[in-house]
């Protein structure tokens, strides 16, 4: 059964199925969305920013995959184009991404504590980029986002938990009702 659908240039879309399947199936959701990187002030805006064009240059690709059950969820990260042979982190933020790099907001924590800055409380999809700028993450948790409190996935210069952010991609997040 398809609960909702997202349209637009990006072909974004949501998709919850009850469970009709198998014998004790639950109901569960994916998405999958994605983009060509833009400087903020592009002509023909998208939801993929590029704030700094030599580690992530205009026209490079993002793909954001994510399914997810009452057991939790996977969220895949694939991107194309980037600077090759740079390590770089990359996290799920609260806001959509903004002309500021600072629009997306903190990272998405699913126990909010300051002091719990790390990959088993955050979604951290950090990689590093082979010899044509191509890599992939994926991030498994055994929770899933709260509706609404998850915008984005932010690029930052370096891998962990901080660091420079130089690229973002609004993300159409889903989540169990």
């Amino acid at each position: 059964m398809v609960a909702g659908m997202v349209t637009g240039a990006l072909a974004a879309a949501v998709f919850a199925a009850g469970g009709g399947g198998a014998v004790g199936a639950a109901d569960c959701y994916w998405m999958r969305t994605e983009a060509r990187f833009t400087p903020p002030t592009a002509f023909v805006p998208s939801p993929a920013i590029t704030y700094d064009m030599e580690l992530v240059p205009a026209a490079a690709s993002i793909a954001v995959a994510q399914r997810g059950d009452e057991r939790g969820m996977t969220v895949k990260l694939r991107v194309e184009g980037l600077a090759p042979g740079h390590a770089y982190g990359a996290h799920v933020h609260q806001k959509p991404c903004g002309v500021d790099p600072g629009a997306a907001g903190g990272h998405y924590q699913h126990v909010v504590d300051p002091k719990r800055v790390n990959a088993e409380n955050e979604v951290w999809l950090d990689f590093t980029t082979d010899a044509a700028g191509d890599a992939h993450a994926t991030a498994r948790k055994a929770w899933g986002l709260r509706a609404g409190e998850a915008g984005s996935v932010v690029i930052h210069d370096v891998p962990g938990g901080a660091g420079k952010r130089v690229a973002c991609f609004t993300v159409p997040f889903a989540s169990l009702p």
